[in-house]
């Protein structure tokens, strides 16, 4: 999670251009426990744009950064609000966050 990070062999992100800063609030899902955060809508018409082919469920893999943390998830399409981005438990410990902070997040699309 936080700390050093070791050199991945995996591919890095897409391009740098696919890159985005934006803040956003943490939001619960109805009758879950699953914390997510709403994409803004340009950054979203943006990874529409620039994801190519979308994997299972519509999603699309990023990288993010929140805080000091950073992991690689996958952020889904819904029907109302545009893409959401999970936001892990762990993460959440990790950076203090609770459901209804705003919270200021980097994101970039990641290839497998």
């Amino acid at each position: 999670m936080s700390g050093p990070r070791t050199p991945d062999p995996r591919p890095g992100p897409v391009t740098s251009p696919a890159e985005w800063e934006f803040v956003a609030e943490v939001w619960l899902a109805e009758g879950g426990s699953w914390a997510f955060a709403t994409v803004p809508a340009e950054v979203d018409a943006d990874i529409r744009v620039l994801s190519g082919p979308r994997s299972g469920f519509g999603s699309v893999r990023v990288e993010v950064v929140l805080g000091s943390t950073t992991w690689r998830t996958s952020v889904f399409p819904d029907r109302v609000r545009g893409f959401v981005l999970p936001l892990k438990q762990q993460v959440r410990r990790t950076e203090g966050v609770d459901v209804g902070d705003r919270v200021h997040l980097r994101l970039s699309l990641w290839q497998a």
